[in-house]
């Protein structure tokens, strides 16, 4: 009886939690970015939003750089809930990627080190839904296709030179 006791116990113990991942939030007018504090929705390109434990709400980044930057921070120190991207598969336009479009961000592919740059004027990384409008995108505009497990830190991390956003992407 005690054994079979212990067995319970031990298996209840290794027994993961299963957490519901949170459902993505439509960005609103009032949506601010994480880093930079200002409205996402007067900047064109993709988004990112991160939904962290314990908070209501999620995070939102200009860029989907940005995310992918929190993502690899040696800082962050909350559990990561979820983490959603544009997918501009399904986005009208580079300039209006959409409010409600959103993607977990482990499902896309992303197109890195293109000819384009997002919402504070940083390369971009374009995130897509599909694989071959990732390919179509990489045709044009340069750049590699990644899963975002593949996207290496100095793609992410680090100073860059920013240009004059003139609605430099698709």
């Amino acid at each position: 009886m005690k054994r079979a006791l212990a067995l319970i116990l031990l298996l209840a113990a290794c027994k993961e939690e299963l957490v519901e991942m949170p459902l993505p939030v439509a960005m609103t007018d009032e949506a601010l970015g994480h880093f930079c504090m200002m409205a996402l929705s007067d900047m064109d390109g993709p988004k990112a939003q991160i939904h962290l434990e314990g908070l209501p709400a999620p995070i939102f980044f200009a860029q989907v750089r940005d995310g992918v930057a929190y993502l690899k921070e040696p800082e962050q120190t909350l559990p990561i809930t979820a983490f959603y991207v544009s997918d501009l598969s399904a986005a009208p336009s580079w300039e209006a990627p959409g409010i409600a479009n959103w993607l977990p961000a482990d499902e896309a592919f992303f197109v890195v080190g293109a000819a384009v740059t997002g919402g504070m004027g940083a390369p971009e990384i374009a995130p897509f839904s599909k694989a071959e409008d990732a390919e179509a995108f990489a045709a044009e505009k340069g750049g590699t296709v990644l899963k975002l497990a593949e996207i290496p830190a100095d793609a992410v991390l680090g100073g860059v030179e920013t240009v004059a956003v003139d609605g430099g992407g698709q």
